[in-house]
């Protein structure tokens, strides 16, 4: 399972949920009385279910230093547990979510059947299509190396990171029936005044960290040699980096997440 950093969760659902929640409608998060929140990492998405629902909502996680995190909320309870061997008996839950988990899982039929089996009512997943991500950018060399970079990701990662669509039909193999899909678009903006997670992530351009996290997945898919790309990204992150001290700067980047839910 690929693992994340605190800082890169709250960087990249940063304001997830913030405008508009209609895609959870098929939740019935009025009519839940115990939710289970799978892979819930730091507590984001942990977070908005115990603020639309009087459910009792628990977190699940095997990262125990970014389920700390969660653990902090009073509303969340915090258990360390696999997404394939959850800590939990038979029908302990009437609605088991999750956000973002099985793109990062190397077999997510397993995770749904556990999903199926700890649930007495509902199963829902909210998952990306990164495969369908867009960027708009005031650097306009970051457009289109986004872009070779991430069909590069696709090809090399060892996960479905864009199986957002395709989930019903591990739904349909853990015998669940389908009660919805819907598409929620999250839309992640970068503009004056920068904050401290702005400038960190235009500095990780700058040097190429935030592209060395991934590597071993990119030379994997790329058709050109990496250190090429890697002196390429460094040179737009030195442009991010000027633009932005003179509050030039400006992205925009919307990610599709496919919400499938599911009757046991």
């Amino acid at each position: 399972m690929r693992r994340f950093s605190e800082s890169y969760l709250r960087r990249t659902r940063r304001g997830m949920w913030a405008d508009s929640r209609a895609a959870l409608a098929d939740f019935d998060l009025d009519g839940r009385t115990r939710i289970l929140d799978v892979g819930c990492g730091t507590g984001e998405f942990t977070r908005v279910l115990a603020e639309e629902s009087d459910a009792r909502v628990v977190g699940v996680d095997a990262d125990l230093e970014l389920l700390s995190v969660a653990d902090e909320h009073p509303d969340i309870e915090a258990v360390a547990g696999d997404a394939t061997g959850l800590p939990f008996a038979d029908g302990s839950f009437d609605l088991v979510v999750c956000q973002a988990l099985l793109v990062n899982l190397p077999d997510p039929a397993a995770a749904i059947s556990e999903f199926a089996r700890v649930s007495s009512d509902l199963v829902a997943t909210v998952e990306p299509d990164n495969a369908a991500v867009g960027v708009d950018s005031t650097v306009e060399s970051e457009v289109s190396l986004e872009k070779r970079v991430r069909e590069a990701f696709l090809h090399g990662v060892s996960t479905d990171v864009a199986l957002g669509d395709r989930v019903p039909a591990f739904f349909d193999s853990a015998g669940l029936d389908i009660v919805g899909t819907r598409r929620y678009h999250h839309q992640k903006l970068t503009e004056p005044p920068y904050d401290e997670d702005d400038v960190r992530s235009a500095a990780q351009k700058a040097t190429g960290e935030g592209l060395d996290r991934h590597e071993r997945d990119l030379r994997r898919g790329l058709d050109e040699s990496y250190e090429s790309v890697r002196r390429q990204w460094r040179q737009m992150g030195r442009e991010v980096v000027r633009q932005m001290k003179s509050e030039e700067y400006r992205r925009a980047e919307v990610v599709p997440f496919d919400v499938t839910t599911g009757q046991v």
